[in-house]
């Protein structure tokens, strides 16, 4: 009797787990008739806050998507979890995603460290990648079969961006301020490949840690050097810093900066103005642009969530997004992870409010395509470059 009824708990335990599994998962992982679930990390709170915008954005389109009645009759539910800018949460948020919720695919994801932290755990899972919100030679090279980078490599970006400076501007003292991190080291490399073409190196490179708030001593390194341009690789709070450091000893470079910081009205606020006359990459139009699509996201944005502010960060969460959905319409009803694959496999010269994306199976990269812009009066965006490629791109030779 006493063995029937431990049998009988045994069995119930059992059947807990095995309803608790399929009541997680509802069908095949990340999706089932009715939905496809989609996910995205990024920095709500922490040192890279302003970042956090991307993640919210993505939603935008999700919501657009659902209103007009989904993918083949799927609606995407859609998942967004705060890793503060720290990879060791932005694991442990991802293995949540995955495991218990069942994620189809990722999108966006801001911080290089967070991303690596998990790039190779969602390819071992299966789990589609796309947009990653920041962009290193890490990802791509060699392809990742479950990785497609909408967003142009930093070495190009810097690549291109060190191209102007030196060739539209005219400066022969550059110096390079940048995180230590692969998010800022691959500018660095592509800032220095430009200057190598040109028989040029820069006057100071400095590393800074994501967290640091004193820097005084490298912004005076600086100033000695003679920088006519500082180019930043780094995050918003650290940016703000360097240019407030830099107004209290009298120092006044030209700043110029990755798209990371192309988000003038927010940056203008948060350095009391000192942010304007800044150069910047741009992943795509001026968010007040009157390009169709943004457009129609931007009112969507208003009425959606009147609450955000519609800028550039916002913005780019809609942008690494898109090419995701385009690949889900383009797989019809019969959805499975090799097909979403193949669909984007399959993306040739695509538009959507960024750079033309082209994917293969043997190349993940999808551009090395970026605007210049220029932060004008009252955080007003001037641009200075439509899209342009860089010439030394060593991947795509």
């Amino acid at each position: 009797m006493k063995f029937k009824r431990s049998l009988f708990v045994v069995l119930l335990a059992v059947v807990g787990i095995f309803i608790l599994t399929t009541t997680t998962y509802a069908g095949k992982a990340g999706f089932n008739k009715k939905e496809i679930r989609i996910a995205q990390w990024g920095p709500q709170t922490g040192p890279a806050a302003p970042w956090g915008s991307v993640a919210r954005g993505s939603a935008i389109l999700f919501n657009l998507v659902n209103e007009e009645g989904g993918i083949h009759g799927r609606k995407i539910k859609y998942f967004v979890r705060d890793d503060q800018y720290n990879p060791a949460l932005c694991k442990a948020a991802v293995k949540e995603l995955v495991e218990r919720k069942g994620v189809f695919a990722f999108v966006g994801g801001v911080s290089s460290a967070s991303g690596m932290a998990v790039k190779d755990y969602l390819a071992k899972n299966k789990v589609i990648w796309v947009g990653p919100a920041t962009a290193v030679t890490e990802y791509v090279f060699p392809p990742d079969p479950y990785l497609f980078a909408v967003y142009p490599l930093y070495e190009d970006e810097a690549s291109i961006l060190t191209k102007y400076v030196v060739e539209k501007l005219g400066v022969k003292k550059i110096g390079f301020f940048y995180q230590n991190d692969a998010y800022g080291k691959n500018g660095l490399k592509g800032c220095k490949q430009r200057l190598k073409s040109y028989g040029m190196k820069l006057v100071e490179e400095i590393p800074v840690e994501p967290g640091e708030k004193d820097l005084a001593s490298q912004m005076l390194k600086f100033k000695n050097s003679g920088a006519e341009v500082v180019i930043l690789w780094v995050n918003p709070t650290t940016a703000v810093i360097s240019l407030k450091t830099c107004a209290t000893i009298g120092y006044k470079p030209q700043w110029v900066s990755s798209n990371t910081l192309s988000d003038y009205p927010l940056m203008y606020k948060i350095s009391g103005g000192l942010w304007e006359g800044v150069i910047t990459g741009a992943f795509a139009p001026a968010p007040n642009s009157d390009n169709p699509l943004v457009v129609k996201y931007r009112n969507a944005a208003k009425r959606m969530t009147p609450e955000e502010r519609w800028g550039t960060f916002y913005m780019a969460g809609i942008l690494f997004a898109e090419p995701l959905v385009e690949a889900l319409k383009r797989v019809g009803p019969d959805l499975s992870t090799e097909a979403c694959l193949k669909a984007l496999n399959s993306l040739k010269d695509w538009q959507g409010i960024g750079p033309k994306i082209t994917w293969t199976e043997k190349c993940h990269q999808g551009t090395d395509s970026i605007m210049i812009q220029k932060c004008g009066p009252g955080a007003t965006y001037i641009t200075l470059q439509d899209w342009a490629t860089n010439d030394l791109a060593t991947w795509k030779k």
